[in-house]
């Protein structure tokens, strides 16, 4: 079978930072080759390479036997290459049949004009390849994100139409933000293309990877140290080959209480919000973590937009400490003492051009003895760099643009914006694994505990039930807007994964 990939001594460096090294790959037609590794390993910067936005320095990429250079996306796309982006590459203002081919050619767009009806069939063709039914003409950006993220699935298996050869698809963290229903259909478009493609998966979740994938390799700073076949490792020895120790398992067993004073730090009354909550009621105390549970779309994320004054309340009341608080905005919520770090960073998080460092310290400078907008590397500057460092943030210098890092490494950046705050109350967590490595996340929940141990209250909204399980005092799950069930880990009864989706599906 033609479509096999061969990458040979492929390097990349940006500046004086290596981002690969080495790199000799073979992945053949009719198989799916895991990557993973930790943030910053290099996974991404492969994958922009296979993908056509970034050229390497040295080395040469090998298709069919023939060496070929890639330029660009619209040359990948003629070599029947696609990716999948984990932030997305869809234009929000057009529509969902006008994204799905807007970088390939097709008999119903000609010199700029397009038959409206033809293009629409053909876009609807493509997401039935996926058992989808969206709008072709509905805008993108009216779409949820996991919509969004078939649309970006559907627009790259369109490559299927424009070769002879099997078509090679880049998968790059493509199950962060779906639900376990999603993450099926995928895995039986994924197990439908097997046989007839090259599939490159990356995911931080290793037991999708291990699920999956034929063969698995493993980066490290930029080189790849590992590569075994999947029947013949398991989770445990892939996390050890990634992060270089054991993965602790038993991570509830040094949890201090939770406190239990009688005023609550936290508590939200008959909470409504038009569509997409109703009647939400929970209170949290002092060093205690709430886990919500919930898929996208019931209403956890927007409750926790809403407690930070970045959602429209229609009804009900939030105190902090025992006070009336109901934030107008986000600033008002900064202000009592409320932290959130969002689950889009790049957009609500972030300001990507600016350096890791100003992102750090933009909140709460004025904590540390800012007097004006301009920026002073006084005494916010050691205790910014001491939160990176406990946090693990991989990076080469904190004057750099937070965009250079990887995915992984800005959420890092932006939590220790909040963890800097002398007066945080509350801090609301938004999904705040994703995207990171297992190794990571480990590292980051460690911290979550830490700062719960000395009195933090907080409110976690996770990415998988195991996630809340590890590290929640009490979890409340939602469903279409609503609280469903309450579960308090407390006492020792642990609940089971399958009663938690009972109640969130």
């Amino acid at each position: 079978m033609t479509g096999s990939l061969v990458l040979k001594g492929v390097r990349k460096t940006y500046g004086s930072v290596v981002a690969l090294e080495g790199i000799d790959l073979e992945i053949p037609a009719g198989q799916v080759l895991g990557l993973i590794g930790q943030n910053g390993s290099g996974k991404s910067t492969l994958l922009k390479i296979l993908a056509g936005l970034a050229a390497p320095d040295q080395g040469e990429i090998i298709l069919d036997g023939q060496p070929i250079v890639l330029d660009s996306a619209a040359t990948a796309s003629r070599y029947g290459i696609g990716m999948v982006h984990q932030e997305q590459s869809l234009i929000p203002n057009l529509t969902v049949a006008e994204n799905i081919f807007l970088d390939k050619p097709h008999p119903a767009k000609r010199n700029g004009l397009y038959r409206w009806g033809a293009l629409n069939r053909a876009a609807q063709a493509q997401l039935h390849k996926i058992s989808v039914e969206l709008p072709t003409r509905a805008l993108v950006e009216d779409l949820r994100f996991a919509e969004r993220q078939q649309v970006e699935l559907a627009k790259v298996l369109a490559i299927e139409e424009l070769v002879d050869r099997p078509p090679i698809i880049l998968f790059d963290e493509p199950t962060s933000v779906l639900t376990p229903d999603e993450i099926k259909l995928l895995f039986k478009q994924i197990n439908r293309l097997r046989g007839n493609a090259t599939i490159v998966f990356v995911s931080h979740r290793l037991e999708e990877v291990l699920e999956i994938s034929d063969r698995i390799v493993v980066m490290t700073d930029g080189r790849k140290v590992a590569e075994r076949d999947s029947g013949s490792v398991d989770r445990n020895e892939l996390y050890e080959l990634m992060v270089g120790r054991q993965r602790v398992t038993d991570a509830r067993s040094d949890r201090k209480p939770a406190g239990q004073a009688s005023t609550p730090v936290l508590k939200i009354e008959r909470l409504s919000s038009g569509q997409h909550f109703r009647n939400v009621n929970f209170e949290l105390r002092r060093g205690e973590i709430l886990g919500i549970a919930g898929v996208l779309g019931s209403g956890a994320e927007e409750v926790c937009r809403a407690v930070f004054g970045a959602e429209r309340v229609d009804a009900g009341k939030i105190a902090i400490e025992g006070r009336a608080a109901n934030p107008a905005s986000p600033r008002t919520a900064v202000r009592q003492g409320i932290g959130y770090l969002p689950a889009d960073r790049r957009a609500e998080g972030m300001l990507p051009s600016r350096s890791l460092f100003e992102n750090a310290v933009l909140t709460f400078g004025l904590d540390y003895g800012w007097r004006s907008l301009v920026l002073r590397r006084g005494k916010e500057r050691p205790v910014a760099l001491e939160w990176m460092k406990r946090l693990k943030v991989k990076m080469h210098t904190p004057y750099a643009p937070i965009s250079s890092l990887s995915g992984g490494n800005q959420q890092k950046t932006v939590l220790a914006k909040w963890l800097m705050a002398r007066k945080l109350k509350v801090l609301l967590l938004d999904h705040p694994s994703r995207g990171l490595d297992p190794g990571a996340r480990d590292d980051l929940f460690a911290v979550i505990r830490e700062q719960a141990d000395k009195g933090l209250s907080i409110v976690f909204v996770g990415d998988t039930i195991s996630e809340l399980l590890e590290l929640s005092d009490r979890i409340v799950v939602m469903r279409d807007g609503e609280i469903t069930a309450r579960f308090d880990l407390t006492d020792g009864a642990m609940p089971k994964e399958e009663e938690v989706v009972a109640a969130m599906v």
